[in-house]
């Protein structure tokens, strides 16, 4: 018999929930359907940094970026990388009372693969089947684990709405060296069995909300962005929508027709494609440069953004350069929602 379950008590929410031995406490967490704060899960991003009131612990391995020693030695931890050796007090830094409102568990699944597509040279969309339904919020991800010798695990966000909760796409950037993506064009084909884990995620579309939204993406940031978008279309919400997207050239642009009869249907949609290396394209007509200096100036004409909620994913440079924006215009920060898109290390 193994060792019995510690009690987690988190403050100031109250929340009590217990944690079996060698489970990390967000893995508990997410296992009874607590959505804490988070983001990498691996120790690497800090966002589910908390402090450790009372109780006996061990970190497993962390980047001193996310927790520094001195923050260490001020009893701050990582709940993505805390074992509990006794029952524990912890006091929460960030939490969001909507996003526990709408906690759904994390729960294992079967899935086969039904289609792999090209999207551009370098994007795919991989479409899978579940063997029973995922809830699931829009803008959410789940853990996909490719069956082998050594099980490799990725994170993906779903491309499809909510209301199509068994068939599930992604929308994945394909890495030369990539053990997960190098096997998407043929190993990875139509009837292949993977395991699916989820759902994972705070940048979830917001329901019931004035003002504009804006949608800034770049690369397969486009995934959870699309599942947002559609899920707001399905809403009838009556919003302004302005959907941002970063690219190099055009040959890095798709869903264009999408986008093109989505803008046809819903006039108070907008779709502005950025392209930062199209110097030489005399044919572009669009905008030029980076997403993030497209967006500064879509809000300094807007005269700022106190009435917009911004959904952000994409690679960390552009959520990094995106931020300090936001800030200058007066968006809300509680009205920011993003994810960073990392590649893995190995």
């Amino acid at each position: 018999m193994g060792a019995p379950a510690n009690v987690v008590r988190l403050n100031p929410v109250g929340i009590e929930f217990e944690v079996e031995e060698n489970e990390t406490v967000l893995d508990a967490a997410f296992r009874q359907g607590i959505a804490l704060p988070h983001g990498c899960k691996e120790g690497q991003c800090s966002a589910c940094k908390s402090v450790l009131v009372q109780g006996e612990i061990e970190l497993k391995r962390y980047s001193t970026f996310a927790l520094n020693e001195t923050e260490r030695g001020q009893d701050y931890i990582l709940l993505c990388r805390t074992l509990a050796y006794s029952d524990l007090e912890v006091d929460l830094l960030n939490y969001d009372e909507e996003v526990l409102s709408k906690s759904i568990p994390v729960r294992e699944f079967g899935a086969t693969v039904t289609s792999v597509s090209a999207l551009t040279h370098d994007i795919r969309r991989l479409e899978v089947v579940l063997d029973q339904p995922l809830k699931f919020w829009a803008g959410q991800y789940a853990d996909i684990t490719l069956p082998g010798a050594e099980a490799i695990t990725r994170s993906f966000s779903m491309a499809n709405p909510p209301s199509e909760s068994q068939a599930l796409a992604f929308i994945i950037k394909k890495y030369p060296d990539g053990r997960f993506s190098s096997r998407l064009d043929g190993e990875l084909a139509a009837g292949a069995a993977i395991g699916l884990k989820g759902p994972y995620g705070t940048c979830f579309r917001r329901e019931g909300r004035n003002g504009r939204m804006i949608l800034v993406g770049g690369g397969s940031g486009m995934s959870p962005l699309w599942s947002i978008l559609q899920d707001h279309l399905a809403s009838g919400e009556d919003r302004k929508v302005c959907f941002f997207y970063g690219a190099r050239t055009r040959d890095d642009l798709f869903y264009l027709d999408r986008f093109a009869e989505i803008a046809a249907a819903f006039p108070g949609f907008s779709f502005i494609p950025v392209l930062s290396h199209a110097a030489d394209d005399r044919e572009w007509r669009g905008a030029r440069g980076f997403v993030h200096e497209a967006v500064h100036a879509h809000l300094r004409e807007e005269g700022g953004g106190e009435d917009a909620d911004v959904y952000a994913c994409g690679p960390s440079p552009m959520i990094d350069a995106l931020t300090p924006v936001l800030q200058m215009s007066g968006v809300d920060p509680e009205r920011i929602f993003f994810d960073k898109f990392t590649p893995a290390n190995t």
